[in-house]
């Protein structure tokens, strides 16, 4: 079948002013190229190691912000076309959250996992992320508590959250701990 490639965040959330990350593109065909577009803009073919390709974004600044996509090519056809990805360059004016994971951090398959994300300030929500998912789960403030019913492997990995104000202009927390997940 035709080729899928993703495209994620490495580390995930909301980049600070002069903060780095990630742009990770994966695809599980690994012979043609891929190519980082912005806004719809071809930015350039990025540098691959088998079937991913990254694209760094050190020292960030306002400009950094926008939407992302990856296409891959090849022999010059786009064969894919990655989900857009948005990056957020914003002040952290909040806290860092702390992050947990009851029962622990580690759990046989079939467990209930609930995350707990915890501000000093009382934000209005804050978001989940999983390194390597574009989405984040969005955790409002009446319920800090995010459970993961019947965990299989798929969800293993590294998990932060970052949370913020309701308020315009929204305000940001920097991004909690990393707590990785194991599911045995």
């Amino acid at each position: 079948g035709a080729p899928t490639i993703s495209i994620y965040l490495k580390p995930p959330g909301v980049i600070s002013p002069g903060g780095s990350t990630t742009i990770c593109c994966v695809c599980q065909h690994s012979t043609g190229s891929f190519v980082l577009y912005k806004g719809g803009r071809q930015l350039q073919t990025l540098e691959q190691s088998g079937n991913r390709a990254e694209f760094s974004i050190s020292n960030a600044t306002y400009e950094d912000r926008g939407t992302y996509s990856c296409h891959y090519l090849e022999g010059g056809t786009v064969l894919a076309r990655s989900d857009e990805l948005d990056v957020l360059v914003e002040e952290f004016r909040l806290p860092r959250p702390n992050l947990r994971v009851l029962p622990g951090h580690e759990v046989a398959a079939g467990a209930d996992v609930m995350f707990r994300c915890t501000s000093t300030h009382p934000s209005t929500g804050c978001y989940l992320y999983l390194e390597g998912q574009i989405r984040a789960q969005l955790l409002l403030r009446e319920q800090d508590d995010y459970t993961l019913s019947h965990v299989q492997k798929g969800v293993c990995g590294r998990y932060s959250c970052q949370c913020y104000t309701s308020h315009t202009p929204r305000e940001w927390s920097a991004v909690s701990n990393t707590l990785d997940l194991v599911v045995r």
